[in-house]
């Protein structure tokens, strides 16, 4: 006579289901938060947009929110960011990227646990230090030497350098958690084959490693496009539209500053601008992020 297995039905304890509920608010607490920062963006955005051209706004060449005639062209705003990212950019990639081959591939452990708490510990100074530091040592003692008086107390270089500074744990730490993840045996059959320390990076190490490596650089972009505080203090306030890394201008984030600390009314122009603004910096953030997350998912391997 065969017995037929009856279903096991476990009651779970009511710790363990309040727990799930708790759980699953604390879940719902950042949905809802990007909810509703979303919302009151895509809200003011409009409104914005009800009083302003749109094609005005984006093709525009010309900011001016505080002085008159007002002007609402996004261009300078959005050039002076993406200027002081690219120059962060050239700063930070070489020195996170070689500083992550010295902790994956030639660092003791000794080394390694002295070395990286270090570095990523330039993370975590507050970015007001850093715009401090671009005031009072970056401009006038190693800017000012080169550039003489081509060169004033704010630049898009001076905050570019800072930026970069900032971004360069961020590079160095995921890059070298994406090299380290490479198994070693692929590295011990490149030396059987008598390749070099050197080339076992260039050739092996990278290019496995190549998904995490530009997951950093994108992600450091992304933190670069939305830093304040030390691109407040290191570039100024002068939205134009220009390349010259030597100048003063004005990025996104400034912009939001100078609005949020000044005596702009609550419904003005003035006020629904700097959503306007914030809702371009969130957008190009975002996909930034999709960016980075369809390179690591497009590049993958797997060991």
């Amino acid at each position: 006579m065969s017995t037929q297995a009856r279903p096991l039905n476990r009651v779970r304890p009511l710790s363990e289901r309040v727990i799930e509920v708790l759980l699953l608010a604390a879940a719902s607490v950042g949905v809802l938060t990007t909810i509703g920062i979303v919302g009151v963006l895509a809200f003011e955005t409009f409104e914005f947009f009800r009083e302003i051209s749109p094609v005005e706004f984006f093709t525009g060449t010309f900011w001016s929110a505080s002085i008159r005639p007002f002007a609402w062209g996004i261009l300078p705003l959005v050039t002076g960011t993406l200027l002081v990212a690219f120059i962060a950019l050239i700063f930070a990639i070489p020195l996170g990227l070689l500083s992550a081959v010295l902790l994956a591939e030639y660092a003791s452990p000794r080394l390694r646990n002295v070395v990286k708490p270090v570095l990523e510990t330039i993370a975590g100074i507050p970015t007001i230090v850093l715009g401090f530091f671009a005031i009072n040592f970056v401009t006038p003692n190693l800017l000012k030497p080169i550039f003489q008086d081509d060169i004033g107390t704010f630049s898009a270089l001076a905050g570019g350098i800072v930026v970069g500074l900032l971004i360069t744990p961020l590079i160095a730490s995921i890059s070298e958690d994406a090299m380290s993840a490479v198994p070693r045996g692929m590295r011990e059959g490149a030396y059987a084959m008598g390749a070099t320390k050197w080339e076992v990076v260039r050739k092996v190490v990278f290019p496995a490693a190549i998904s995490g490596i530009m997951a950093s650089i994108i992600l450091a972009m992304s933190r670069a496009i939305g830093e304040t505080m030390a691109v407040v203090l290191a570039v100024g306030t002068n939205p134009q539209l220009t390349l010259d890394p030597r100048e003063s201008i004005q990025t996104m984030t400034a912009f939001i500053v100078q609005i949020s600390l000044g005596d702009t009314s609550q419904g003005s122009v003035q006020f629904k601008a700097l959503f306007a603004v914030a809702a371009v910096l969130f957008t190009t953030t975002l996909a930034l992020n999709l960016i980075s997350n369809r390179i690591v998912s497009r590049f993958r391997t797997a060991y």
